[in-house]
């Protein structure tokens, strides 16, 4: 079995998104998507170094990403210790589902006249775990469920509502760590993620975000059994 990179060498591989005139926002940009996707579990410890040198970036900049990422909760730095990734508590859990259902399930509730690209991006999502859930790839299934939600959040068509709800999914990301077996977390899913979507390309979008509030009532409870 192949080992896992290290956060320094995904952060290392990352490197060509940026420029040598990066700004703090597209640094954040980067630490943000790899939190999405699972790769920097809960109390990790960000050395300013090791992250600065995988980058290529000033420690300045470097530090305001940080600061941008403890502001959306995602970070926390501790004083005389570092800056390290989030633990959620279940309080944070039991926020993070209060406002999912009032932003992605009020996005998809009040679709209208959606452009085909949006709901083929809920399709694509919804494709993509399914095909990694082929391949036993459940903590990219897991990655493929975020874009799912954050495909129907854009029903919206609210820069406002994709930029909070990308927010949101990289800090419940953090919460999926505390599931000790992926498999038996995210399978169930993808046969509610394929009815959801199918419901949307119908145009049945009052159906979906019934069908959505559900969902998600039962993933909270998962979550929070575990925390």
């Amino acid at each position: 079995m192949d080992t896992p990179d290290t956060w320094e060498e995904l952060l290392t591989s990352d490197r060509p998104l940026l420029d040598r005139a990066s700004t703090a926002e597209r640094v954040a940009d980067v630490l943000r998507r790899r939190l999405l996707e699972g790769d920097l579990p809960p109390g990790t410890r960000l050395s300013e170094e090791n992250a600065g040198r995988a980058l290529a970036v000033s420690r300045n900049t470097l530090r305001e990403a940080f600061r941008l990422l403890v502001h959306e909760r995602l970070l926390v730095h501790e004083f005389h210790r570092g800056v390290f990734v989030r633990v959620l508590s279940v309080a944070d859990v039991v926020d993070l589902y209060r406002i999912r259902r009032l932003l992605e399930c009020g996005a998809v509730r009040a679709a209208r006249q959606v452009p085909r690209s949006r709901v083929e991006a809920v399709e694509r999502a919804v494709e993509e775990g399914e095909r990694s859930a082929a391949r036993h790839g459940w903590r990219e299934v897991g990655t493929a469920n975020m874009r799912f939600h954050e495909a129907l959040a854009a029903l919206a068509g609210s820069p406002r509502v994709d930029e909070t709800m990308r927010q949101l999914l990289a800090e419940l990301r953090l919460a999926f760590h505390a599931m000790p077996r992926l498999r038996e977390f995210h399978q169930p899913y993808l046969a509610r993620n394929r009815e959801i979507a199918e419901l949307v390309a119908r145009g049945e979008y009052a159906a979906a975000g019934d069908r959505l509030d559900e969902y998600l009532d039962v993933a909270e409870q998962q979550l929070l059994a575990e925390h």
